[in-house]
């Protein structure tokens, strides 16, 4: 029997049938639900005597164990006597249970939420509508206030109200005012402090016609938030009444084909392109601010702005000024996440310019060119062996340090997280890099970079086992992607919610359906270093940690990935005289955030072909991450715990 469970509403199991499985009393629920919120964590019995009671009795533990064994008995209804269960599971001296995240329904509301995000609009609105349904009342409606209870209930209130503000700003986008302004009067009525639904409101009316309605708005929320809660609106409701009386542009309703900003960005090209009265100096130095900007919009814009900023590069060195030319290398400071380079050819001939223009700088001279210089070594110099990149990073963060401008730290700290792949187990470094680049970025308002810090915190914690907290980071890095328009970020918080899939999945099936979904997001993304290979690398991923074989193909398209792919292939093809081969002459896995589940690929083939020098090579470098998920630092899949590798390694070894 498939148990399904809901939470969004009174605590409740459903059967196959959908019929409602019998819970008994409050305290089997709260064991359950407290359960459900640990999302598949072990809780210790301590915990949940303390969570469950304010002054617990004497056989508080003897009466959690009753408890667990009455939800067994419902829950898996058909298990054996004796039999070990397998979704309310015992594990030291906790419980865990074992539920997919598919049958949460809150967990299927967080997914569909976050999907929404990266869907075009009227998709989004038919994906939420749905979601919407699932909700049966406040999210654990029959619980006790207790904190544990209260906080959980809060957050998935707290993004219920995102998700009618998503909603909304859907229907506004494809002209639907009608369905928009009832739900947001309601809305705004119920959360008064909800700045957004106030702001939505007021653009629905006025694109109805209403402008005077509109003003109102705008007005009755200054009121609501400054009389009954003493605060102060924030800048985007502050402006807008501003821009309906001047009946700014922006406010109208986009065209339902074609775009305007798409029409304004090619006149304003056009324009720029004319003759005027600018010498090339200062219009390669405007020139690289546009590459910049249009590097953060993906898919073709960021491949054109990778394509022309060598050719802005090689113009500058062509009028022979050594400042122009560190300037122009020096302002592409586009935030970069992934470890493995789109263009490794262009990636080593910015180098080698950046270089040039650092030796012809003078020793001495002012300003942060020669820092900015540095970053961009560090950050091309991604995945080199050579260790310049490292210490030009670490002198870039110092120099950087010393100026006191934030702007050039963020980018100095770039380049040094793009230099901790040097070897396995530095998670932990790259979450702190992360940390100080949000406090940084929020401090100094440096939209582009916090995003940048919460995504390295979003790997780095999926990559300390900490998976809970990556989500948080994810769930803020979207926000932040809808609220500055980066759609890059939901490419890879997409696929950080295929990894949580894929970790807590029991089947292959599951798992491999919500990759396929994932890679989608990247079909127009423009970024090949992260697409090449990445599916098959995935899928392969969840069959290991499953303990299933790989893939009986020898042909599989791993991409770079096929050379630590192909052995594995060949076992399963039966080959083994050619995986021992493949495995003898397999080289070290690139320097990049996928290295730990690379060596997990290289130590199950060695293990398998009893292959004993591999074995220890795979052994020596996956140690230093002893204490993290193989492949989980790249925030996208795992292979599960290192030290499962480490001990099946040394015991083959011992044998």
């Amino acid at each position: 029997m498939r148990v399904r469970f809901g939470v969004l509403g009174p605590v409740t199991a459903w059967d196959d049938a959908g019929a409602a499985i019998p819970l008994k009393g409050p305290r089997h629920r709260a064991v359950l639900a407290r359960l459900i919120v640990a999302r598949g964590r072990i809780v210790p019995l301590a915990t949940l005597v303390d969570d469950l009671w304010s002054a617990p009795p004497a056989d508080a533990p003897g009466v959690i164990q009753t408890f667990v064994s009455a939800l067994r008995r419902v829950l898996e209804p058909d298990r054996l006597p004796r039999a070990p269960a397998r979704l309310l599971v015992t594990e030291g001296s906790g419980y865990a249970l074992r539920a997919t995240p598919d049958s949460v329904d809150a967990r299927r509301f967080e997914n569909a939420v976050g999907a929404a995000r990266a869907l075009p609009p009227s998709r989004a609105v038919q994906v939420l509508d749905e979601a919407f349904t699932w909700w049966r009342g406040p999210a654990y409606a029959d619980l006790p206030d207790d904190l544990w209870a209260r906080s959980e209930r809060s957050r998935l209130a707290e993004l219920r109200l995102g998700a009618v503000e998503l909603r909304a700003r859907a229907l506004l986008d494809v002209g639907n005012v009608d369905a928009v302004v009832p739900d947001l009067d309601a809305h705004t009525a119920e959360h008064p402090w909800r700045e957004e639904g106030w702001r939505l409101l007021a653009i629905a009316l006025y694109r109805a016609g209403r402008q005077k309605d509109a003003l109102e708005v705008v007005r009755r929320a200054r009121s609501r938030l400054g009389e009954d809660l003493g605060l102060a609106p924030g800048p985007r409701l502050r402006h807008l009444e501003t821009d309906i009386l001047r009946q700014a542009a922006h406010l109208d309703a986009p065209p339902v084909v074609g775009t305007a900003a798409g029409q304004v960005w090619s006149e304003t090209i056009a324009a720029y392109s004319r003759p005027v009265t600018v010498d090339s100096r200062a219009r390669l130095r405007s020139t690289v601010d546009l590459l910049r900007s249009l590097a953060v919009t993906g898919g073709s814009g960021l491949v054109a702005a990778r394509h022309q900023r060598m050719a802005s590069i090689l113009a500058a060195e062509g009028l022979g000024d050594a400042d122009l030319t560190a300037r122009v290398i020096g302002a592409y400071d586009v935030p970069a996440i992934w470890s493995r380079s789109d263009d490794p050819e262009q990636a080593a001939a910015v180098v080698a310019a950046a270089e040039r223009a650092l030796a012809a700088l003078p020793a001495g001279a002012p300003g942060p060119e020669r820092t900015r210089l540095l970053a961009t070594i560090a950050l091309e110099s991604r995945g080199v062996t050579d260790p310049r990149g490292r210490l030009a990073a670490e002198e870039a963060v110092t120099r950087a340090r010393r100026s006191g401008d934030p702007a050039l730290l963020a980018f100095a700290l770039n380049g040094l997280f793009m230099q901790t792949f040097h070897r396995t187990g530095l998670a932990t470094q790259r979450d702190a890099i992360g940390t100080e680049l949000i406090e940084i970025s929020t401090m100094h308002g440096l939209e582009t970079y916090e995003l940048l810090g919460r995504l390295i915190r979003m790997q780095a914690l999926s990559g300390l086992g900490d998976l809970a907290g990556a989500d948080v980071h994810a769930l803020v890095a979207d926000r932040l992607a809808e609220r500055y328009g980066s759609p890059l970020i939901t490419v890879f918080t997409t696929w950080h919610r295929a990894l949580r899939v894929a970790a807590d999945a029991d089947d292959l099936a599951s798992a491999a359906a919500t990759y396929r979904s994932a890679a989608h997001a990247l079909d127009s993304a423009g970024m090949p270093g992260l697409e090449r290979g990445l599916l098959p690398l995935a899928l392969l991923t969840v069959r290991i940690r499953l303990g299933l074989p790989a893939p009986a193909d020898d042909d599989i398209d791993g991409g770079p990935y096929t050379p630590w792919v192909r052995p594995l292939t060949l076992i399963a093809n039966g080959h083994l005289g050619d995986a021992t081969t493949a495995l003898r002459t397999l080289p070290d896995p690139p320097r990049d955030h996928l290295q730990e589940a690379l060596w997990g690929l290289i130590a199950r083939a060695a293990v398998a072909l009893d292959e004993r020098g591999t074995m220890q090579r795979a052994l020596d470098a996956l140690a230093p991450a002893a204490a993290e998920l193989a492949g989980a630092g790249s925030g996208l899949m795992t292979l599960g715990p290192v030290a499962a590798f480490l001990d099946e390694l040394t015991q083959a070894l011992d044998r």
